[in-house]
């Protein structure tokens, strides 16, 4: 189809977009960008309860079904003006190519016979000069996607970008655990290849604009941000970022793609699966040799995001304090880079949790009096040589210790000091959230919760939670986990005792130390 310049995008307000994909990364930020545009959003997706907690689920339609099978295209496309396409079968084996080739004419040909009036499809960012059979299969698969779509009866407005930068983006988070894991790094030779970054928001505000293009235009656009930098500059760049020493990073010649990949699986929960292709398609400079998306969707001040902002933005969450008590939960409510349940485990960064829950044989009143009551003259419940230790301990490298006690023996208000911690969130009768002050090689916290169970019971819940910053920050939390039983168990254990009135009314579980990663803002 020929394309033709019309300029700006005609406003049409108030279209029926179809997003597939919604469980991934993109897909699942885009919808509520496209519901607060004021469109109306239907969502593909193979296991549609997979976003019944997403925070916009009840504002938008989901249909369950798959790009590969052309009856549940059909019928989603219903109606449809806009239909994006957001998904790729990296994940599926060596036949992803085949699979994608097959989804991308399924998709075409099914938005064609039910009247879409344009597909939207977000591709990567290809070498100038670089035959396609000599791109990696990743890279290779997307340019025909794409060319699939522009060669359709649809109008396509095809978005061509390298790196991702946004906290949970694969890219971003085997940029984030290789640098925050390896002080010093013997590296492939692809990471002194500039590439363009560009961050989540300029990626998902271009997305949207996509939407209200013309007719006549159907083409492809690469987009990226202002800076062009080596993988290594990003890397050291991220360091100073995040509080990291300088990272000394060697390349050398002998690593090729498959062992580049094999070594970030070694270093990087990322999946192999995942870090192969990334891996293989940084073999090239990828950098944009235009910026015509700027005709249709215009650049505000300050857009499209450096690489510094859009990675100050991706770790806004931990340099903030923020630890999300829920999906839906925000530094900055609705921003794109909040974390999401169909997040990968592996991203977001390293966020060490300890868990404990006791049911409770007293009023989760009186379990909150004794939460509240906690630390300065009353202590901290558990083990008090090893609080006082570790105060001491603060003291002697510089710390605040435990001498500041609390404010009120009986009222904590949010911003209060309490010993080390400081009172980062309080919700009266239901949770207390501490910040530690104590020095130590990353962020942590301390939560308690008073609630009841589905029986009526009164339940006490209680996480300790640590974001390591560099090595040192992991060394530290698996040399203290074997303490943690009994220190948080035993709080655990005796706030629950102290809130029956010491009568033993209580019985539990301690879930131990367990791991998750948890997504920064961005």
């Amino acid at each position: 189809m020929a394309e033709h310049d019309s300029g700006a995008p005609a406003h049409r307000p108030g279209q029926t977009c179809l997003v597939t994909g919604a469980t991934g990364y993109i897909g699942g930020r885009l919808v509520p960008e496209l519901l607060d545009a004021g469109h109306r959003v239907r969502c593909l997706a193979r296991s549609p309860e997979k976003l019944r907690d997403h925070p916009w689920a009840d504002r938008a339609e989901v249909v369950r079904g798959d790009v590969t099978d052309e009856a549940s295209v059909r019928s989603a496309m219903a109606g449809i003006d806009v239909a994006y396409y957001l998904v790729h079968a990296l994940s599926t084996g060596s036949g992803f190519e085949e699979t994608d080739r097959r989804a991308a004419r399924i998709f075409a040909e099914q938005a064609a016979a039910a009247g879409v009036r344009r597909i939207v499809y977000l591709g990567g960012l290809t070498p100038r000069g670089v035959p396609e059979r000599e791109l990696s299969p990743h890279l290779r698969s997307r340019a025909e996607v794409a060319r699939i779509f522009l060669d359709g009866e649809v109008p396509a407005t095809v978005l061509r970008a390298a790196v991702i930068i946004g906290s949970g983006s694969a890219s971003f988070e085997m940029l984030r655990y290789l640098t925050e894991r390896l002080p010093v790094m013997v590296t492939p030779r692809w990471v002194r290849n500039r590439i363009q970054p560009i961050g989540v928001r300029d990626v998902l505000r271009y997305l949207v604009g996509g939407a209200a293009m013309p007719a006549e235009v159907n083409r492809a656009f690469d987009i990226g941000g202002p800076d062009v930098l080596t993988y290594v500059e990003m890397m050291r760049r991220y360091a100073a970022l995040a509080g990291l020493p300088r990272r000394l990073i060697v390349p050398v010649p002998v690593l090729t793609p498959r062992l580049s990949s094999l070594w970030v699986g070694l270093v990087t929960p990322v999946p192999g699966s995942i870090a192969r292709p990334l891996t293989a398609s940084l073999r090239h400079e990828v950098v944009c040799h235009e910026h015509d998306i700027a005709r249709y969707v215009p650049d505000g001040s300050g857009q499209p995001l450096s690489c510094d902002r859009a990675l100050e933005l991706a770790l806004r969450r931990v340099q903030e304090a923020q630890v999300t008590t829920r999906w839906s939960s925000a530094a900055v409510p609705g921003a794109p880079s909040d974390p999401l349940p169909t997040d990968p485990d592996w991203s977001g960064g390293s966020l060490y949790t300890d868990r404990r829950e006791l049911t409770v044989d007293a009023s989760p009143e009186a379990l909150w009096r004794v939460i509240e009551g906690i630390g300065g003259t009353n202590g901290w419940y558990s083990f008090p040589l090893a609080w006082a230790v570790r105060g001491w301990f603060d003291r002697l490298i510089g710390g605040v210790g435990l001498h500041r006690g609390r404010r009120d023996p009986h009222r904590l208000r949010a911003g209060d000091s309490l010993d080390f911690w400081r009172v980062e969130e309080i919700e009266p009768g239901q949770l207390l959230r501490l910040r530690a002050e104590m020095r130590l090689p990353g962020l942590a916290w301390l939560e308690m919760r008073a609630d009841r169970d589905e029986s009526g019971r009164t339940r006490y819940r209680q996480r300790a939670l640590f974001h390591p910053r560099g090595l040192l920050g992991h060394a530290y939390w698996w040399g203290v986990s074997p303490f943690h039983t009994v220190v948080f168990g035993g709080m655990a254990r005796n706030i629950a005792l102290a809130a029956s009135g010491g009568s033993g009314g209580a019985t539990g579980r301690g879930a131990g130390a367990r791991r998750r990663r948890a997504a920064a803002s961005g």
